[in-house]
């Protein structure tokens, strides 16, 4: 796989993990939450996407050649982009959308 393919490959499942929380009633998609899930959970969830888009980044690295060693500015960056990328998520769930 090319690196240009790789790229493309994190940035859409950021663009997917970013907006799911704001999209699902459950949690990660898979787990059933009783009632409805607070700004909270979907923010502790947007954490944990997160973390699950960076592990697949670094293991497309790794598999690409040797991994480039990442200073607090690379997550200040991402971190930043992540939550750009969650952005309409956000707006459907909170500013458009008709709570039921």
């Amino acid at each position: 796989m090319s690196d240009t393919v790789s790229v493309w490959i994190v940035l859409v499942a950021a663009l997917v993990a970013a907006n799911l929380p704001f999209f699902t009633r459950k949690v990660m998609g898979v787990l059933p939450v009783a009632g409805r899930k607070s700004l909270g959970v979907r923010l502790a969830e947007l954490g944990l996407c997160y973390l699950l888009t960076g592990g697949l980044g670094l293991l497309l690295e790794k598999r690409a050649g040797q991994i480039a060693p990442q200073g607090w500015e690379f997550y200040a960056i991402t971190v930043s982009l992540f939550l750009t990328l969650a952005f309409p998520g956000f707006v459907y769930r909170y500013l458009l959308r008709r709570h039921d």
